[in-house]
């Protein structure tokens, strides 16, 4: 029982890290239609800027936060002003190849700007071990958690009663007509390259605090789309309890099936939901094909 409580616990933190960067997969894609397969490498640029500053300030928590903040929100703005504006307009083929090619530019500047070694972002707390009855849990792996669940109530009060979420869904619904209504569509997409980035950068520090970081951080991405695609790639809260589930789901089977079963078990999941709903467990069913 202990062994099995030990298991769901690491599921659930490493699924809040997959939740946080599935919601960032998802804000984009609600407010603009687009998947951006460059979520990953934002995590992890991110996480480096962070413990760039953590060295820099003697890992203070406050200065490292805001700074890690400021970091996701430009990355998030530069890259929608310089990268995806000019695409507004063109196929929905060739913007999502921009942000594959994006992808591959963030992953190689890590070793052009920083390097190929791991370390460990020390910010003064994340590896002290609370014991909860008989089970050892992470003080990072609570906060990420906590993190998650105070990010889910967040958005969707955001999307729902904010004047400027809504605008976000007109834009993605049918940016021309939100146009008309004088909903203005490269702001919304600046906001949410912005919010997505900072979504997103928020799970690469909570990765580094409690773990490491690395230049293999850009496989959290590749992790998190199957939970987006899980909960539904138009539904941002879905999105993040996807990535809850493909968190327990991965840790159970590697703890009882073998280390092998961990890195497809969450793919095997997603086959067999997306076989029954292919537009995930909390999506809408009208959703474009990419």
């Amino acid at each position: 029982m202990q062994y099995l409580m030990q298991l769901l616990i690491s599921g659930l933190a490493i699924g809040a890290i997959y939740g946080l960067i599935a919601m960032g997969f998802s804000v984009i894609y609600k407010s603009t239609g687009l998947v951006n397969f460059a979520q990953g490498e934002m995590t992890m640029i991110t996480a480096y800027i962070a413990w760039t500053i953590s060295t820099t300030v003697g890992g203070n928590l406050f200065l490292v936060s805001i700074g890690a903040i400021i970091a996701a929100i430009l990355l998030g703005l530069v890259i929608e002003r310089v990268v995806m504006r000019p695409m507004l307009g063109e196929p929905v083929f060739a913007t999502v190849m921009v942000t594959i090619g994006l992808a591959v530019i963030l992953r190689s500047s890590i070793n052009f700007i920083w390097d190929a070694y791991p370390h460990g972002l020390d910010v003064g707390f994340g590896r002290d071990i609370v014991r909860i009855g008989t089970i050892g849990v992470r003080t990072g792996q609570i906060a990420v958690i906590t993190t998650l669940l105070l990010m889910l109530v967040a958005i969707w009060a955001f999307f729902r009663y904010s004047k400027f979420g809504v605008a976000m869904r007109a834009v993605a619904a049918d940016d021309r007509t939100a146009l008309l209504m004088g909903i203005s569509a490269p702001r919304v997409h600046a906001a949410a390259w912005a919010a997505s980035s900072v979504i997103a950068g928020i799970a690469g520090v909570f990765f580094a605090i409690s773990y490491d970081l690395s230049p293999a951080m850009f496989q959290l991405g590749l992790k998190a789309f199957p939970a987006t695609i899980l909960g539904g790639l138009d539904a941002v809260l879905g999105s993040g309890i996807g990535g809850l589930l493909i968190g327990i789901t991965e840790n159970l089977a590697g703890g009882y099936l073998g280390s092998g079963m961990k890195e497809v078990a969450g793919f095997l999941m997603i086959i067999v939901v997306l076989m029954i709903r292919p537009f995930g467990i909390f999506g809408e069913r009208d959703i474009e094909r990419v």
